[in-house]
C-alpha cells in the first residue's frame, strides 16, 4: 500500500512537492534536498501528511 505524502520545505515550511510512500516497508520520516522556488536554493525537505 503506497501513501500519498507532501514534503516540505524545513526552512520556509511550505509544502512544495508531494510523493507516494510505501509504509510497509519504509518506517522513517521521507527527507530528501529538493529546490524550494520560494527559497531559491536546495534545501531539506521532509516527509508531512
Amino acid at each position: 500500500m503506497a501513501d500519498i505524502v507532501g514534503l516540505s520545505c524545513t526552512e520556509c515550511k511550505r509544502r512544495n512537492y508531494t510523493t507516494t510512500v510505501n509504509k510497509k516497508k519504509q518506517s522513517k520520516k521521507l527527507e530528501l534536498n529538493k529546490f524550494c522556488k520560494w527559497c531559491g536554493k536546495h534545501t531539506l525537505h521532509k516527509e508531512g501528511k
